[in-house]
């Protein structure tokens, strides 16, 4: 059973990341800290990470959409391309799929099944939070020191006050979403 989960909807800036877990049902001692992203702090989730991608039990698929596909298909259909994505990235293909949120990717090669809250119900789903997360983050800290006047080590791209100021002095730079407010209405005028 492959858990899936992705980061980044909400942000203004940067990909959206979908991840893909298969856990050893056997590995009792190494679950044990897994959990829901989002309520680990970064340490937390930096140390899962790494007990995840280096076992040799875990299989993990990830897919990073960027920036000009979400404005080109929009969050959601983004979203459900790195999700399937992330399944087909998968070494052996599982034989079914658990996926956080309400609905499911139309085109995965296996059933598969959505769950409200899964990534805190489903210890394959929160392992898919903590890959997307993670792998997120340092995607946005790499551009942070691109562009570090947008502080997006700080926020991740998210749409806080420091960084909707940020664009209004600057303006947007290249990996914000042209499609998201504000930066399609600075656009716009």
């Amino acid at each position: 059973v492959a858990g899936v989960d992705e980061a980044g909807r909400g942000p203004l800036a940067g990909p959206v990341v979908a991840a893909a877990v298969i856990l050893p049902a056997e590995e009792e001692e190494m679950l044990r800290g897994i959990k829901d992203s989002k309520k680990m702090t970064e340490e937390e989730r930096e140390a899962c990470y790494e007990t995840l991608t280096q076992s040799k039990k875990v299989t993990i698929g990830v897919s990073v959409i960027e920036h000009e596909v979400i404005d080109e298909i929009n969050i959601l259909q983004a979203t459900m391309l790195g999700m399937s994505s992330a399944v087909k990235q998968l070494e052996e293909p599982p034989d079914f799929v658990l996926v956080d949120g309400n609905r499911c990717p139309s085109d995965l090669s296996a059933p598969s099944q959505a769950i409200v809250k899964g990534d805190s119900k489903c210890m394959a789903i929160a392992a898919a939070s903590i890959i997307a997360k993670v792998t997120r983050d340092r995607i946005m800290k790499e551009h942070h020191e691109r562009w570090p006047v947008y502080d997006f080590a700080q926020h991740k791209g998210y749409g806080t006050s420091r960084h909707v100021a940020a664009i209004s002095k600057h303006g947007p730079c290249p990996i914000h979403r042209k499609t998201f407010e504000p930066i399609k209405s600075l656009l716009a005028a």
